[in-house]
């Protein structure tokens, strides 16, 4: 075999191998969903039953510790079923029951998808088929944290999403995010397509929380630069799902001029430029004036064809609502307002 074609073998080789290693990771992938879905719905059910059994009989709340010493007893390799799980479990039900419209036969209808019998699932109970894809954990703390079903469902998509981790899940609802998304204050409505502007009013959120910052009591905008810099991954986490770093200080050239951008992003979904300008103190109107500026050399110099028009956000130490309406009031640029 001559030496050109033995290494065209081995190059098939490796391409067919990593190929199925592709292929074995997803099938893994699968299998772990599956297998998490048929465990949530096993709770769900244990939990449903002992609030029936209880609203039943006379049965308290101890019956919960001996049943724990039971199913471990007959089940000592299983982990899962500690009276503290079982709790959980019946408060997990609670939590949702009066939001499913026939659970069981929610239940029944997720069991066949599961297995392929349903390939449409717009019959399926969207809470309970939502909150069966993440973990055990996950849906523990959501409950444990969140006053309303609309709370707990919003961080349930957001793990479905963004493929939060547990700890980064804790934090997005610590933060209060649920209450921050979509609150700037913008012109989207005046300024995007409709899509677009609902998408871009949920990329946005007011205040930001920069909690991983240490600054000094009178900070210059520069330092709170720094600042999110070197805590960049954190930075990016605040912002959001889709946000690409694309410079500091990002320097656009007009007429014989120089003109600097604190920090300059590139929107995944959104598909545009976001150029972020930091300030210190609060709001002033002619921030405005100044990102409406920025944002059309951007257009005009980095924007490609296939790009929406770049969007801005004032990130401000605080702000006066009102005259923040007012400033974007008039200006064709799309523009949020936050604070931080």
């Amino acid at each position: 075999m001559k030496k050109e074609e033995k290494l065209s073998d081995q190059k098939h080789y490796k391409n067919w191998l990593v190929d199925i290693k592709q292929r074995l990771h997803s099938v893994q992938m699968k299998a772990a969903v599956a297998v998490n879905r048929q465990l949530l719905l096993f709770y769900w059910q244990l939990g449903a039953d002992i609030v029936e059994r209880q609203a039943q009989s006379q049965w308290g709340s101890g019956f919960i510790k001996q049943l724990s010493a039971d199913l471990i007893a007959e089940f000592p390799e299983l982990k899962g079923f500690s009276e503290r799980n079982i709790e959980g479990m019946r408060q997990w039900y609670l939590f949702y029951f009066k939001h499913i419209v026939n659970p069981q036969q929610a239940v029944a209808e997720i069991e066949q998808q599961a297995v392929g019998q349903i390939k449409n699932e717009s019959n399926l109970a969207p809470t309970l088929q939502q909150i069966t894809q993440i973990p055990w954990g996950h849906n523990l703390k959501i409950v444990s944290k969140c006053e309303s079903v609309e709370e707990a469902l919003f961080y349930v998509q957001g793990t479905i999403s963004n493929n939060w981790s547990r700890n980064v899940l804790v934090h997005q609802i610590e933060s209060g995010l649920y209450e921050r998304k979509g609150k700037a204050v913008n012109n989207f409505q005046l300024t995007l397509p409709e899509a677009q502007s609902d998408l871009a009013k949920q990329t946005l959120k007011d205040p930001y929380v920069f909690d991983f910052l240490t600054l000094t009591k009178d900070f210059k905008e520069r330092e709170l630069e720094l600042g999110l810099l070197e805590h960049l991954e954190k930075f990016l986490l605040e912002l959001g799902q889709g946000f690409a770093f694309v410079g500091r200080q990002y320097g656009l050239k007009v007429s014989d001029q120089d003109f600097y951008l604190d920090l300059l992003f590139y929107h995944l979904e959104l598909r545009c430029f976001i150029v972020i300008d930091l300030k210190a103190g609060a709001f002033k109107a002619e921030y405005a004036g100044k990102m409406n500026f920025y944002c059309a050399v951007v257009d005009d110099l980095l924007k490609k064809e296939h790009d929406a028009p770049t969007l801005g956000l004032i990130l401000c130490k605080n702000k006066d609502k009102l005259i923040a309406e007012y400033a974007l009031r008039g200006v064709k640029t799309p523009i949020g307002v936050s604070e931080y």
